[in-house]
């Protein structure tokens, strides 16, 4: 199963949570399958989704779940060890490890090689992390949503990317509409 695919089974789950998303292909293929305003797609910054997502979890009481890439993640590891040092129970990061960058041409990453990105965050000292295949996320996804506790999912996937459209919406009407949904 590859990440568009996963995405595909994750839209009943996430459709009305505070989503934000990895830069390029994720968002876009997201924003594809299913835009909401509750979506806040990254357009630029890679390595940063898992980083915005956990401050606005910090910032308000509603759930937020960042879907974030194993190659983005490799670029911030220390997103991990704040999210393992500032516990919010309203944060899931749901790491795609796909074993490549996806949205640079499928090079692979040291996730898909001998890296684990669940030990890692263990060992960054997050509580509640758990890996599982691709058919397996949204169960624990929902299981995550349902616990209201911290944790982060590294989804094991295969590689492979579909053609989407770039996303052609002005990134402050991203914002802007994102920013509506959190103040309701």
């Amino acid at each position: 199963m590859i990440r568009n695919e996963l995405l595909k089974t994750l839209i009943p789950m996430i459709s009305d949570q505070l989503v934000v998303c990895n830069i390029g292909a994720p968002s876009q293929e997201l924003f594809a399958l299913d835009d909401q305003p509750s979506n806040f797609y990254m357009l630029g910054t890679m390595g940063l989704a898992s980083s915005i997502g956990f401050g606005l979890a910090l910032a308000q009481d509603k759930p937020v779940i960042s879907i974030d890439g194993d190659g983005s993640v490799l670029t911030n590891l220390a997103t991990l060890s704040t999210i393992a040092n500032n516990p919010c129970d309203n944060y899931i990061l749901l790491i795609v490890d796909n074993g490549s960058y996806g949205s640079t041409g499928d090079q692979p990453t040291y996730a898909g090689r001998k890296t684990s990105l669940a030990a890692v965050a263990q060992a960054c000292g997050c509580e509640n992390v758990i890996e599982v295949s691709a058919k397996d996320t949204p169960q624990a996804l929902q299981s995550a949503l349902d616990a209201g506790q911290m944790t982060v999912i590294v989804s094991k996937c295969d590689s492979g990317n579909v053609q989407v459209p770039v996303i052609e919406m002005n990134p402050i009407l991203i914002r802007e509409r994102f920013m509506a949904e959190v103040a309701k």
